[in-house]
């Protein structure tokens, strides 16, 4: 995240451009975007198709589907929602947001409306308009507002939306019940624009996906593979460059690897940095491809449950933070390629704070552990819950064995990465392996921490957080909405409400005949398409020679 300032209120009449900044990455529901006017679409002239069928390795299976307003999906869900979905915006390399199903969105003086124009003549892969009353029936079907549909989350996402009306077949207008800065960040991210056909039966709405996307669901066989077709009335013309895609969903991230090197998959994606460490190598001897980036990187955190024992307890916070050492898990999982996390806001934003909260402290651990029990008469024990990936599961065993130390016990119980967040979102856990909240505007964060939302999975009731949140959302004045966050940066630290690990080290690996990893140039002037933001690469150029 580049900045988190915006241009101040301006009347009808003028233009410009709004700079925010762009997407959440684990998170499962929000990211998004905002821009100002812009000009009408860019045609492309490069040649369409004709680029083969690859075969990309993901991490994990979206198990769910992908009904959108309802669907649950972490880093592989939003690589299939990009091939299939467009969003009404993105992200570009500069971590600015900018248009992209939509043709432009623009606040009103005191940003409590927003209007939000499309572009003409693109049409749904069954051939139906993306038009304003469409568009209009996904934010409601979001909202919880489609009887047809089931919203679990995002009600409380877009709770600040009041109304959106449609103004005429390409514009429509979100009004707001309080001045919302960032509002044009919650349209990107997963909030895909399906078309209405998909959003009228609940018992058909996840696998029957339907976008206006560069690709067009051809056969998925869940556990097994994903595979997409071209759009051959893609609204960008000349793209997408691949004839099609087969998405593989492999968890374990060795085995994901051996099958790339093997040359079965062209390209994977992974945050494991032992993984990334043998590319890297094999990249050196010419046998592969791999591009690296934790720019607007997630933190991944062991995620607390303020809402039992113990972590209802700052004290049991505290000897858990300063038992751990996470530069030496880092040392031993990561080979030391990760950024050690100082909070939840990535190097890149403004929000972001250098100074290290704590260092770890085993004699005051040890002691913090002798008051707890003694003021408590409980032994001070949890469960770890983490995913099936033998990385994670290693690195458990890791804060297990810190904690040992300081005489905590750790259990550790695995799942899959969908029970996981299942069971994150029932709060069926004490602590949990985590990653989110990255590249974004920090209002985008809102979900995860108020104190009434359902997505705020560690339980936290702060109203100190929930007032800096609240400001932070209105605040005009760039300079003072970073100082904001930062506070916010600071309240976490006091709290020990998450123990924060390090930034996210995505990679993307892929053999020496695939091209258009980079992507290609977004429409109207938009600049370069983000890369690795998230893990997501984007797939309108992707190809093999």
């Amino acid at each position: 995240m580049k900045n988190l300032s915006s241009v101040g209120p301006r009347s009808s009449r003028s233009r410009g451009r709004l700079a925010v900044v762009a997407v959440a990455t684990f998170a499962l529901l929000v990211t998004g975007i905002s821009s100002a006017t812009v000009a009408s679409a860019a045609k492309n002239p490069a040649k369409a198709g004709g680029g083969g069928t690859l075969n990309f390795g993901l991490e994990a299976e979206s198990t769910g589907g992908f009904c959108l307003p309802s669907a649950q999906l972490a880093a592989s869900g939003i690589q299939v929602l990009n091939a299939v979905y467009d969003t009404l915006t993105t992200v570009n390399s500069k971590g600015k947001v900018v248009p992209l199903l939509a043709k432009s969105v623009t606040p009103n003086a005191e940003y409590t409306e927003w209007i939000i124009a499309l572009r003409p003549g693109v049409t749904f892969h069954d051939g139906t308009p993306v038009d304003a009353a469409a568009v209009k029936l996904n934010i409601d079907s979001f909202m919880g507002k489609n009887p047809a549909i089931r919203s679990q989350l995002f009600p409380f996402v877009l709770k600040n939306v009041t109304a959106v009306d449609v103004v005429d077949p390409l514009n429509l207008k979100v009004s707001l019940a309080v001045p919302q800065i960032a509002f044009p960040d919650y349209l990107g991210g997963r909030l895909g624009i399906s078309a209405p056909a998909q959003l009228a039966n609940q018992t058909t709405c996840a696998t029957n996906l339907i976008g206006s996307g560069p690709f067009v669901l051809d056969e998925w066989r869940t556990n097994e593979s994903l595979t997409v077709k071209r759009n051959s009335n893609y609204w960008q013309k000349g793209l997408p460059k691949a004839d099609g895609i087969v998405f593989y969903p492999i968890s374990d991230s060795q085995a994901r690897l051996n099958r790339l090197e093997g040359g079965e998959l062209d390209l994977m994606m992974t945050s494991s940095a032992l993984s990334i460490y043998d590319m890297k190598q094999k990249s050196k001897q010419g046998e592969l491809k791999v591009i690296t980036s934790d720019k607007g990187s997630e933190v991944a955190y062991l995620m607390l449950n303020q809402s039992n024992a113990p972590f209802n307890n700052k004290i049991a916070r505290e000897a858990v933070a300063l038992a751990g050492d996470a530069n030496k898990v880092n040392q031993i999982r990561n080979r030391g390629l990760n950024t050690l996390a100082t909070g939840p806001f990535p190097p890149d934003s403004p929000a972001h704070l250098k100074k290290f909260p704590r260092k770890p402290n085993l004699a005051k651990a040890k002691k913090l552990v002798a008051q707890y029990e003694s003021e408590t008469g409980e032994k001070l024990s949890y469960e770890y819950l983490a995913t099936t990936d033998p990385e994670g599961i290693a690195t458990a065993e890791l804060n297990k064995e810190q904690s040992a130390k300081a005489g905590i016990d750790v259990t550790i119980r695995s799942v899959d990465q969908a029970t996981l967040i299942n069971e994150a979102l029932g709060g069926k856990f004490q602590a949990v392996g985590w990653r989110n909240h990255g590249l974004s505007d920090p209002d985008t964060q809102y979900v995860w921490w108020y104190s009434t939302s359902p997505i705020n999975f560690g339980k936290i009731k702060d109203p100190e957080i929930d007032r800096l949140l609240d400001e932070g959302r209105s605040e005009t004045d760039p300079a003072k909405r970073v100082a904001i966050y930062k506070d916010l940066n600071r309240r976490f630290s006091s709290e020990i409400y998450n123990l924060w690990s390090w930034y996210t080290l995505w990679a993307e690996g892929y053999q020496n005949n695939v091209t258009g990893i980079q992507g290609v140039p977004l429409p109207d002037g938009g600049g370069k398409p983000g890369v690795l933001q998230g893990g997501i690469i984007p797939v309108t150029g992707l190809a093999k020679r």
